[in-house]
């Protein structure tokens, strides 16, 4: 399977979900099973406490963890769409200025595919950290996913 490089993963989920467009997250690394977005820090996304809305934190975890569903199963879309099934996150302290998060895979994605390939429709985690620019971790995210098979 070829490597998906950011440019692709960046472009397909700008052009597939506009939100992400809006609240315009950076997409600074991508590797199979991990992804690191950065939200630049805009007043008009700010809470009334100055920092980043709970929503845009809840918004760059949930497209952190598409980044990663999409680089490493592009190759499985003619075939399965991915769905988020769903989400948990925690808010641990304030967020203030830009932030970070990294999503990981929670299994390997050749098991994921061999899953599909074998007739099932499988789910899968993908763990979110949230960071401030000083390193402390301000939410944690786990988002559900699937792959369904397209009829």
């Amino acid at each position: 399977m070829a490597t998906v490089d950011l440019a692709t993963v960046r472009n397909a989920l700008t052009g597939l979900v506009p939100f992400v467009r809006l609240i315009g997250p950076e997409f600074l690394e991508h590797e199979e099973g991990r992804a690191l977005l950065r939200q630049p820090d805009r007043e008009e996304l700010h809470n009334h406490v100055g920092g980043p809305h709970a929503g845009v934190l809840f918004s760059l975890a949930e497209t952190a963890s598409g980044a990663v569903v999409i680089g490493a199963f592009m190759d499985q879309l003619p075939i399965a769409t991915p769905l988020a099934v769903s989400a948990d996150i925690r808010y641990l302290k304030l967020a203030r200025g830009e932030v970070t998060a990294e999503a990981l895979l929670s299994r390997p994605a050749a098991d994921v595919r061999a899953e599909l390939a074998d007739g099932g429709r499988p789910e899968f985690d993908v763990a979110v950290t949230i960071r401030r620019a000083d390193g402390e971790m301000v939410a944690e995210m786990t988002v559900r996913w699937t792959l369904r098979p397209n009829d």
